[in-house]
C-alpha cells in the first residue's frame, strides 16, 4: 500500500499489525546513453511493487536523491545528481524518528547503488544506516528518559537482542541485490545486469537505438541485456525480500 494513498484508519491498522514499512532509497544518476538518470531508484520501486501484491507492506514515497557522486560522469549534459551523505544524515534521521512517532517499528530502506560492498557500505547507506541509529536512541530517550537503558525493564536486553527481537531492528537499511546474489547475476553498472533487469521492471526506461552512443566500458555488455535475464533477477530479489521484510 502507498503510504501517501493511506488513510488514518488503515495507517492504524498497518501499526497494529507491525507491516513493514519500506523506503526505495536511491540517486539519479548516468547510467550510460541508453538508460534512464533514475535506474537505481526505478529498479527499487517496481519490484516493491510486485511486492505489494503478496504482502501487506507500506511502500513510501521514493528517495532519489542521494550521494551519487561523479565518478561515472561528470555532471554537466550526463544527468547525475549529487547530495553529499552529510547532508543525507539529518534528513534520514528526521525521516526515521518521524515514522517512530507515528507508530511505525518495522521500518526499512531498500538501496541499490554501490552496494557491492554493503557491510563495508558507501555515502548514502552509510548517511541512512547512522540515521536509523541515531532517531531509534533519540527516540527512546524521549520515551523513556536519560538512563532507560539501565533501569531495570531492560534486564532481559541482551537475551532479546540474542532472539532480534530488539528495538535497534525498527530501523534497517538493506542491498535490493544481497551479496549472495553477485555469483548467480551479474552485478554491474548500466551493463547487462542492470539493463536486464530495466527491461523486465520497467521497459520504458531503456532505449536501444542509443546502445551505439556508448562509450564507457561498463556499458559494453549492455548489448547482451534480456527481459528473460533480468525476470531471472527479479525472481532472486523477491526472494530476498520475503526472507528480510517477512521474517
Amino acid at each position: 500500500m502507498r503510504y501517501e494513498l493511506m488513510l488514518p484508519h488503515q495507517i492504524r491498522k498497518a501499526i497494529a499489525e507491525n507491516w513493514p514499512v519500506v523506503l526505495p532509497l536511491g540517486v539519479l544518476e548516468y547510467h550510460g546513453e541508453h538508460m534512464a538518470v533514475g535506474m537505481d531508484t526505478l529498479a527499487v520501486v517496481k519490484i516493491l511493487e510486485l511486492f505489494k501484491t503478496e504482502a501487506e507492506i507500506v511502500i513510501l514515497p521514493p528517495f532519489y536523491y542521494g550521494a551519487a557522486s561523479y565518478v561515472v560522469a561528470a555532471p554537466e549534459g550526463s544527468g547525475s545528481v549529487q547530495v553529499g551523505g552529510n547532508v543525507l544524515a539529518p534528513f534520514a534521521e528526521e525521516l526515521f524518528y518521524s515514522l517512530l512517532r507515528i507508530g511505525f517499528r518495522n521500518i526499512h530502506a531498500i538501496i541499490h547503488h554501490q552496494t557491492e560492498n554493503f557491510a563495508a557500505g558507501m555515502p548514502t547507506d552509510l548517511a541512512f544506516k547512522a540515521a536509523g541509529r541515531q532517531a531509534i536512541f533519540r527516540f527512546l530517550e524521549k520515551e523513556r528518559g536519560e538512563g532507560w537503558w539501565g533501569s531495570a525493564a531492560m534486564a532481559d536486553y541482551y537475551a532479546e537482542h540474542a532472539e532480534g527481537s530488539n528495538f535497534f531492528n525498527w530501523v534497517q537499511v538493506h542491498p535490493l541485490m544481497p551479496a549472495s546474489m553477485h555469483s548467480q547475476y551479474p552485478f554491474d553498472h548500466a551493463g547487462i545486469g542492470e539493463t536486464s533487469l530495466m527491461l523486465a521492471l520497467c521497459p520504458e526506461a531503456v532505449d536501444a537505438d542509443h546502445f551505439a552512443d556508448n562509450t564507457g566500458w561498463y556499458t559494453a555488455s549492455a548489448l547482451e541485456a534480456s527481459a528473460e535475464l533480468g525476470r531471472q533477477g527479479v525472481a532472486m530479489i523477491l526472494d530476498h525480500l520475503r526472507a528480510t521484510l517477512l521474517r
